[in-house]
């Protein structure tokens, strides 16, 4: 947002001398700001004091602080109901590996073992025989 080019009470300082009875087009003439500026300050000041626009203005800054911690707030909130989400699916996979061995059973879609399957779950299991394949012929 552009700054003005006067403070608060300044404007008020105008508003004043043309409830005195300054012309408008001369009073903006020797400010140098245009009627419809002068209309906005009177819209946004009009009939108040001093001491209330300061009180406006400084209203206006903790409501703007305030506003910005909201948003804060809700940005962490959102973040930490995000976080359960994933770390509890992790969580699940890892402690109930064994209790439930899911919807395709033990093997995945593709018929393949599931990478979450222990290796003493092992399908074919291998016969320790020190690598003498001619045992397993035999049988």
């Amino acid at each position: 947002m552009k700054k003005s080019r006067f403070s608060d009470e300044q404007i008020i300082a105008m508003l004043r001398e043309q409830e005195a009875g300054a012309k408008t087009t001369d009073l903006c003439r020797r400010h140098g700001i245009s009627e419809a500026t002068f209309y906005n300050y009177k819209a946004k000041f009009g009939g108040m004091d001093v001491s209330e626009a300061k009180r406006l203005k400084a209203l206006g800054d903790e409501n703007a602080k305030l506003k910005k911690l909201l948003a804060e707030q809700m940005l962490d909130v959102a973040a930490l109901r995000e976080l359960p989400g994933k770390n509890g699916r992790a969580c699940r996979q890892a402690c109930c590996r064994g209790a439930s061995e899911g919807r395709h059973g033990r093997f995945g879609t593709a018929g393949l073992p599931s990478r979450f399957s222990r290796p003493d779950d092992d399908p074919l299991p291998i016969a320790a025989t020190g690598g003498d394949r001619s045992a397993e012929k035999a049988a």
